[in-house]
């Protein structure tokens, strides 16, 4: 006898096959990006920062308050317009207010959406601009006007609209989104638009490269006015002091290491295992190189742009690139206390080494005009940068990131 056969199955028809991408992850193992339930905490802070700058930028320089007998509200009793005006001024007031009102979407986003959402940035543009125009009353280097007010009241409204475009494909269907929820800790809004601050606030020029955060000249400028004599802090807290070329190179050295290492390990603080560690911070690096180059070729002159590169900033550089490296994989705790050390040694060294001459010397070809406004807001980055990063590196927040970068 012969034995039968089992009855064999049908033919399955192919499956197709999940081939993994380029980074090594099946696409049907990744998780689909929900729709947002609840407003982004990165776009709430991010429209704090930018609305902190927009004060910075109106109000600057913050001297000479007094009142000068006119309306708060003369920019809009007058409806001819101003008798010096240039489309720059114009278009730098529209393109100002782009980002608030983009922001203001993104931050009302998904609670409040569409037209409501437009409707409400508009008005909070009219609320911010008159705000700026109605004190600038009182500072007689500043000019209220009412094509201010309305080219910042547009500007908000353009930015509004970009908003209301493009908010879900950004918020709710990017791959930046994707890569924010798998790169980054769960609480890490906040720092990454601190992070992202950072290149900017090297566009003001600075004593030392990456030295930010010298606010004793501002402060000792600040009082000399209020008591009417000259007070130098700076030269109170460490009187008689007169460096050699050697130790201003040492100063600069260490300014330098302190400032990119505080950032950089901010910035390894927020990351979890599986992100290009090295390739992140190298990328915000290089982002705060090129601006400063860019900024200083625009402010001074082209053949200026790398005139930062001095001995001590290389010599800051090296040790900092090789002190990130060894951190990149320490214990998150480790690194989030170098952070906070290294920031508060560099604000130290920055507000007791006196200026460099040769720094003080090309200042003087530094011409502000037309950017007074920008670069008000620049010296505002430049002078808080650190305080704001040591105020973030103490939230408790970290804590909960520190159980969940794995």
């Amino acid at each position: 006898m012969t034995e039968s056969l089992p009855p064999q199955e049908p033919a399955r028809e192919a499956e197709p096959s999940a081939t993994p991408d380029a980074a090594g992850t099946p696409p049907d193992a990744r998780p689909p990006i929900a729709p947002m339930s609840k407003t982004s905490p990165i776009t709430r802070a991010a429209l704090l920062a930018y609305l902190l700058l927009i004060i910075y930028a109106s109000w600057f320089p913050f001297s000479g308050w007094h009142n000068q007998g006119l309306s708060p509200l003369i920019f809009l009793e007058t409806t001819s317009m101003p008798h010096y005006w240039t489309k720059f001024d114009a278009i730098i007031n529209v393109i100002g207010y782009i980002p608030f009102g983009t922001l203001m979407v993104y931050a009302l986003y998904p609670r409040i959406k569409g037209l409501w959402a437009l409707l409400i940035a508009c008005a909070a543009g009219l609320l911010v601009s008159g705000i700026m125009e109605a004190v600038q009353t009182y500072l007689p280097s500043r000019v209220s006007s009412n094509l201010d007010f309305y080219t910042n009241a547009a500007g908000c409204a353009i930015g509004g609209l970009i908003g209301v475009l493009s908010v879900r494909r950004l918020l709710d269907q990017s791959q930046l989104q994707r890569l924010r929820q798998a790169w980054f800790a769960p609480h890490a809004s906040q720092g990454l638009v601190l992070l992202a601050l950072w290149p900017l606030a090297q566009i003001y020029p600075q004593n030392f490269l990456y030295g930010l955060g010298q606010l004793l000249p501002i402060l000792s400028e600040w009082l000399s006015q209020l008591l009417d004599m000259e007070i130098d802090l700076a030269s109170l807290i460490r009187p008689d002091v007169d460096l050699t070329v050697e130790q201003y190179w040492l100063s600069e050295t260490i300014i330098t290491a302190c400032g990119m290492v505080g950032a950089g390990l901010t910035l390894l603080c927020l990351l979890r295992k599986p992100s290009p560690r090295g390739l992140l911070v190298a990328a915000m690096i290089a982002a705060s190189v090129v601006v400063k180059a860019l900024a200083t070729a625009l402010l001074f002159s082209p053949e200026n742009a790398f005139v930062w590169v001095t001995p001590g900033a290389q010599g800051g550089f090296l040790i900092g690139a090789i002190m990130l490296a060894g951190l990149a994989y320490a214990p998150h705790v480790a690194q989030r206390r170098l952070a906070v050390t290294t920031l508060l040694l560099g604000l130290v060294i920055i507000n007791t080494t006196p200026a460099n001459p040769y720094f003080v010397a090309t200042l003087q070809t530094w011409v502000q005009g037309k950017f007074l406004n920008f670069n008000g807001a620049a010296q505002f980055l430049s002078l808080t940068w650190p305080f704001f990063a040591v105020w973030f590196l103490w939230l408790p927040a970290h804590k909960l990131n520190a159980a969940k970068v794995s």
